[in-house]
C-alpha cells in the first residue's frame, strides 16, 4: 500500500524514442537449432546498431545520461507478434506468441513471469559501458517494449507497422499487443521505464546484447553490438536560453512516450518529463511534442495540462496506403496475415466514424439492433492530497486520475451540433453496422464550453460521475465535475473484440473543438480509454471536512444511462482509500488492489 501527503503531484510523461536514422545494416540471422519450435515458424530476429557511434547530452539540470544507443531488434520472415492480458486485476500478466504454421496464425503460451507488467519484456537489454581504460562503469539491463520506435530496414518492407506506438503505462491496463512487423526494426532502449546514468564527460564503449534467456526463447544469435559513446555536457541556459533547451529536450532523450521525425526517419523525441502542478509553470524539458509520423510512437499521458502530439496519419488511411503496396508486390510477397474481417483483434479493423457529420442526424430517432460500445470504468489511481495552493487557502483536497474505456465491439461516437448564438450544443450518439455504415442516431444530452485552466474545450455531459462513498458505500462526497471530451488517450485491452490499435483522436487538439466551433465529434474507439489526471479542475474531493477513516472512490460512467450500451451493469469501478491527518496536513493511505499496488 502506498501513503502520500504532497502539495503538488508530479507525474512524470513518458518520453519517445528515437526514430530509426536513415539504417542502413546488413544483418546475418542465425539459424534456430532444432529445439527451438519458435524459430522455426516465428520470425528471424537480430540485436543491430544503427550507427558504430553515438553522441549523449549530459543535461546539468537533469540526474544523467540517458543510454539510447541507438541499437534496434530487427523482424524478417514474420512479425514478433506478443499478447499480453490478465484476466483479472487478481491474475497475474500472461503473454502469448503468434506463431504461423501454413501461413495461419497459432497463439503459442510463453513460460509464466516472461513478463510481469505491460511495460515491456524485462531484463531484455543487457548494456555494459566500458571507459578509455577499459574499466567497467556501467553493468545494467533494460526493459525492450517492441512498439518502441521504429522503422524500416529495407525497401520491399511493409510501408507502415499495424502495432500499436507504444506500450501502455496505465497501471490498470487488462490486455495490450506488442510487434515489431516484419522488415521493420524495434528500438532496444528502455526509455522512461530505466533510469539514467552518472557519466562523465569523454569517450565510452558500450556492448549491448539479449539476455540469454530471450536468445533461447525466441532464437536470437549472441551477436552482441558494439557502440562508440561520446558524452558532452550542456546547460539549458546554453544557445539561445530556454528555446535551446526547449529544443534539445524534444530532441535528445527517447522511451515509450511522445515522438516525431518523419516517416520513422527522424531524430525528434522528447525528454522526460513531469505533470506541472495546478497552477505549475511549464518547464523547458515539458514542451509540447513534435508530429508523429505513424511510424513512431505517439503516447498521450491524458487530459493534462501539457500540449499532446498531434495525431498520426488515420489509421484507415495507412491501411490504404499499405494495401495498394501490397498490391503491387504481389498477394505472397505480402506474407501471412490474419485478416481484416470484423471481430479481428490484429489492428487491421478500419475504424468507422472518423470525420464529423456535415449537419444534424434527419428522420426519426432510433436505436437499431447493431453492436454498441461497452463503457467501463478503471480503479482510480495517482491518489494524493493537494492542498488549496493560493487560490483557495485552508482547504485540503483528495486528487485523482480516473479513466473509462471501451470495451467494444463497436465505438462511442458523440456529435455535438450548436444552434447559432446558443451556449450549449445538443448531443446524439450514433450508431452504425459492421462495414461502418451509419444505421441510427439517439438525442443524448448536451455539450457545454469549458473555459477553465487545463480544459478550454468542449465537454459532453454526464459522461462519467466521481463520488466519495463512506465504508458502507453511502455517498459522502461527489465530484462536480460530470462533463468530458473524449480522446483516446490510453490503450486498456487491445485484444477484445473490434479493437483499433491506431485510434484517431488520441489528444485534445483531434477531437474537442475551438470556443466558435459549430460542431464537435468526439470518439471513444474500442479497446482504449480516456484519462483525465488528479491535476485538473474538478479531478478532487473537498476533504476539508470529511473526517478520517476509510472510504471509496468511485469511478462511475455513464451515470445517468443516456448513452446507449452493450452492458449497463459494468460502470462503475471503486479504489479503496484510508484518510488521516490533521486539517491542513491530511494523508492518504491507498490499499493494493487485488495484484495492483499503485497509489
Amino acid at each position: 500500500m502506498t501513503t502520500t501527503r504532497t502539495n503538488r503531484l508530479r507525474r512524470p510523461l513518458l518520453a519517445g524514442t528515437t526514430a530509426v536514422a536513415a539504417m542502413a545494416v546488413t544483418a546475418g540471422f542465425m539459424a534456430a537449432s532444432p529445439e527451438q519450435a519458435t524459430a522455426a515458424t516465428g520470425p528471424k530476429l537480430s540485436l543491430v546498431a544503427a550507427t558504430g557511434s553515438v553522441t549523449l547530452t549530459s543535461w546539468k539540470e537533469e540526474p544523467g545520461v540517458y543510454l539510447d544507443l541507438g541499437t534496434y531488434l530487427t523482424a524478417e520472415g514474420t512479425p514478433l507478434e506478443l499478447k499480453v492480458t490478465r484476466k483479472s486485476y487478481k491474475d497475474p500478466v500472461v503473454v502469448t506468441q503468434t506463431v504461423y504454421e501454413g501461413g495461419k496464425a497459432k497463439a503459442k503460451t510463453l513460460p509464466q513471469g516472461t513478463v510481469k507488467d505491460f511495460s515491456g519484456l524485462p531484463g531484455f537489454a543487457e548494456i555494459t559501458l566500458t571507459d578509455k581504460a577499459g574499466k567497467k562503469v556501467v553493468s545494467r539491463t533494460e526493459s525492450f517494449c517492441p512498439n518502441n520506435a521504429s522503422g524500416r530496414i529495407r525497401p520491399d518492407a511493409p510501408a507502415t507497422s499495424k502495432y500499436p506506438e507504444s506500450c501502455p503505462t496505465n497501471p490498470f491496463t487488462l490486455g495490450s499487443v506488442w510487434g515489431v512487423e516484419k522488415g521493420w526494426a524495434a528500438n532496444t532502449y528502455g526509455g522512461s521505464y530505466t533510469q539514467p546514468v552518472k557519466l562523465a564527460a569523454g569517450t565510452y564503449t558500450a556492448r549491448v546484447g539479449v539476455a540469454k534467456k530471450y536468445r533461447d526463447l525466441f532464437g536470437i544469435a549472441d551477436k552482441p553490438a558494439t557502440v562508440k559513446v561520446t558524452v558532452q555536457e550542456r546547460s539549458w541556459e546554453d544557445g539561445n536560453g530556454v528555446s535551446a533547451a526547449r529544443s534539445a529536450a524534444a530532441g535528445e532523450h527517447a522511451g515509450h512516450g511522445t515522438a516525431g521525425g518523419h516517416a520513422g526517419h527522424g531524430a525528434a523525441h522528447q525528454a522526460p518529463a513531469a505533470h506541472a502542478g495546478h497552477h505549475g509553470p511549464v518547464k523547458p524539458s515539458q514542451a509540447g511534442a513534435p508530429e508523429t509520423s505513424g511510424a513512431t510512437p505517439s503516447y498521450n499521458v491524458g487530459h493534462g495540462p501539457l500540449k499532446a502530439a498531434p495525431p498520426a496519419l488515420p489509421w484507415a488511411l495507412k491501411k490504404q496506403q499499405q494495401a495498394a503496396l501490397a498490391g503491387a508486390r504481389g498477394a505472397d510477397a505480402a506474407g501471412p496475415r490474419t485478416g481484416d474481417a470484423t471481430g479481428q483483434t490484429d489492428g487491421s479493423r478500419k475504424a468507422p466514424a472518423l470525420v464529423p457529420a456535415a449537419k444534424r442526424p434527419t428522420g426519426k430517432a432510433s436505436v437499431p439492433d447493431v453492436p454498441k460500445p461497452d463503457l467501463r470504468s478503471l480503479p482510480a489511481y495517482g491518489i494524493t492530497i493537494s492542498d488549496g495552493t493560493e487560490n483557495i487557502p485552508g482547504k485540503d483536497y483528495l486528487a485523482f486520475s480516473a479513466n473509462v474505456w471501451n470495451a467494444g465491439p463497436a465505438q462511442l461516437v458523440v456529435d455535438g451540433f450548436r444552434s447559432p448564438g446558443k451556449a450549449k450544443m445538443d448531443a446524439y450518439q450514433y450508431f452504425y453496422d459492421a462495414k461502418g455504415k451509419q444505421v441510427g442516431y439517439t438525442p443524448t444530452g448536451t455539450m457545454e464550453w469549458d473555459p477553465r485552466p487545463g480544459h478550454v474545450h468542449w465537454h459532453f455531459t454526464d459522461f462519467a460521475s466521481y463520488r466519495l462513498l463512506k465504508a458502507d458505500k453511502k455517498e459522502a462526497v461527489r465530484s462536480g465535475k460530470e462533463a468530458f471530451c473524449l480522446a483516446n488517450t490510453d490503450a486498456v485491452d487491445y485484444t477484445v473484440k473490434n479493437a483499433n490499435w491506431h485510434p484517431f483522436n488520441t489528444d485534445l487538439a483531434t477531437a474537442c473543438g475551438q470556443e466558435n466551433s459549430i460542431s464537435v465529434r468526439e470518439v471513444l474507439d474500442v479497446g482504449s480509454g480516456d484519462t483525465y489526471t488528479q491535476d485538473l479542475p474538478g479531478q478532487s474531493f473537498d476533504i476539508t471536512d470529511v473526517p478520517n477513516g476509510t472510504y471509496y472512490i468511485q469511478v462511475l460512467a455513464n451515470p445517468a444511462k443516456r448513452l446507449k450500451e452493450t452492458d449497463l451493469d459494468n460502470n462503475s469501478a471503486l479504489r479503496k482509500v484510508v484518510l488521516g491527518g490533521k486539517p491542513g496536513k491530511r494523508t492518504v493511505t491507498v490499499p493494493a488492489h487485488d495484484l495492483v499496488n499503485a497509489n
